[in-house]
């Protein structure tokens, strides 16, 4: 089967103004989907869909914060005005803010926790429905969850971070078993070191020394390796549920 088993797709992406997110979008509207792209960064990602549109593809830029309810609400409103029911959904906003626990930085917790995790039960709250319909109806339907290595490998002060992974990794192989009865696809992607904005969220300057050391020691993968992961799952025939994929440069363990 070919990427562009993809045409006809309705994907929504959300952290599409940068990074996996951007990456994931630019692909899937190439291989013929139509995708609504997910940000705070109105500005970034109207650029973003006016790129996707010269080169063929179909894009609504739909500003959106997943760290609020109302706004995630009014996003859903706009794609299905624009869109209708969708049958694609790519979580990979998220926040990397490592930092000893001992500091006790609450703030930076509860905006890992909320963007990380609440704000991915955001989206599959808000789409649930849509994947379910669409599944019924007998077409593809998927959910794709962007966790990350740290889910089950530790590194020192990343352990929130890893936390919050680990929450999407277990929850993703929960709603197999409430989704996958109902013909809707689940899929948990755990990328390794990946050239993004993550990187930029450091403010830990011997943290930031030591995640520019491995990128040099081991090379890290481009955010376009990882979104070929997805557009590979969501183009597998509708019957093959892809679960669990862990993506990584060759030289990291």
């Amino acid at each position: 089967m070919s990427y562009q088993d993809l045409a006809g797709r309705t994907a929504v992406v959300t952290g599409a103004a940068s990074g996996i997110g951007e990456a994931v979008a630019v692909l899937l509207a190439a291989r013929g989907a139509r995708v609504a792209l997910l940000a705070r960064r109105e500005e970034r990602l109207a650029e973003l869909a006016a790129k996707i549109e010269a080169d063929g593809g179909q894009a609504l830029a739909v500003a959106a914060d997943v760290t609020d309810e109302a706004s995630v609400d009014a996003a859903v409103t706009r794609i299905h005005e624009a869109y209708g029911a969708v049958d694609l959904v790519v979580n990979s906003a998220g926040v990397m803010l490592p930092n000893p626990v001992d500091d006790g930085r609450i703030d930076e917790w509860r905006r890992m926790l909320d963007t990380n995790v609440t704000g991915v039960l955001r989206v599959i709250r808000a789409f649930t429905g849509d994947l379910v319909s669409v599944a019924a109806e007998g077409r593809t339907a998927d959910l794709v969850n962007i966790s990350s290595v740290g889910a089950h490998v530790a590194f020192p002060h990343y352990a929130v971070y890893g936390a919050t992974k680990a929450a999407v990794t277990y929850l993703s192989e929960s709603l197999r078993t409430e989704f996958g009865p109902r013909d809707v696809r689940v899929t948990n992607i755990e990328p390794g070191l990946t050239e993004s904005e993550l990187k930029s969220h450091i403010d830990n300057r011997d943290l930031s020394g030591q995640l520019d050391g491995m990128f040099d020691a081991l090379g890290g993968l481009a955010s376009e390796e990882v979104a070929d992961v997805v557009a590979y799952v969501a183009s597998r025939p509708r019957r093959v549920n892809l679960r669990q994929i862990v993506v990584l440069p060759t030289r990291q363990a």
